[in-house]
């Protein structure tokens, strides 16, 4: 089991692919502390079905967007577990809109959810991994960490900067041994909870953006947890401040 005796923490764990990255996690081992901002019950499932592979779970309502709630979730999860060796952020919000029809306070929240999150969770997280000499800083960039698309300015922008930060992450933690890897991650088919956050608001069984797909169908959310897992572990040891493509070819 490769992630036996290790603890995880999984932001945006209570459905698609946060929940299918818990599952892989807790069938190789870990511990888990589950977080969603809302929909208690999608992540008390998530946690009872990871608590069936014989692991334990901490599932906690937080917005990551907010440092104070992120504090206290970690906090939490430092205080059942006595560590954690790999942070995980899933949350992301995706509006699309021209950006002169942004308003500040939505522009200011994109940025909060798809990139100031992630920062917030490894200045909470580092220290403790920092003194340990280990851990694993994964982060969902999407294909808007690598191009622009047609009213996307605020995801792409936000998840350009994302990986710019775990790029300086890998920098600045890997002489304490502390690893920070970004999936950039496109096509994967999903409960679409929100259609507004896509383009193609889902029905048309041969999308156009198939056509740009090499593999030509959709990926799932458990092609992205095997990725994840990679990165999570050991088996990516010597793999850090870097980016795996899990788009069926279409980020090319």
């Amino acid at each position: 089991m490769r992630l036996k005796g290790k603890t995880a923490l999984i932001a945006g764990a209570g459905r698609n692919t946060g929940r299918a990255i818990s599952l892989a996690f807790a069938r190789e081992g870990a511990d888990l502390i589950l977080i969603a901002r809302e929909l208690g019950d999608e992540l008390n499932k998530v946690a009872r079905e990871c608590e069936s592979m014989g692991v334990q779970t901490l599932p906690l309502l937080a917005d990551v967007a907010d440092p104070a709630s992120v504090n206290d979730a970690v906090a939490q999860g430092l205080k059942r577990f006595g560590k954690v060796d790999v942070q995980v952020n899933v949350a992301a919000i995706r509006p699309h809109k021209e950006f002169w029809k942004y308003d500040y306070d939505e522009w200011h929240r994109v940025f909060a959810v798809n990139l100031h999150s992630t920062f917030y969770l490894a200045k909470a997280l580092a220290p403790q991994m920092m003194e340990r000499r280990s851990g694993s800083i994964v982060a969902l960039g999407g294909r808007a960490s690598l191009a622009a698309s047609p009213s996307g300015s605020a995801t792409a922008t936000s998840k350009h900067g994302l990986y710019g930060l775990i790029k300086s992450l890998a920098l600045e933690l890997g002489p304490y041994g502390v690893r920070a890897n970004l999936i950039a991650l496109s096509g994967i088919e999903t409960v679409r909870l929100r259609p507004q956050w896509y383009i193609d608001p889902g029905g048309d069984p041969n999308p156009p953006m198939l056509k740009d797909t090499p593999l030509g169908r959709f990926g799932t959310p458990e092609e992205v947890a095997k990725v994840a897992l990679f990165l999570a572990s050991d088996d990516s040891s010597y793999v850090t401040g870097d980016r795996i493509c899990c788009a069926g070819g279409r980020i090319m």
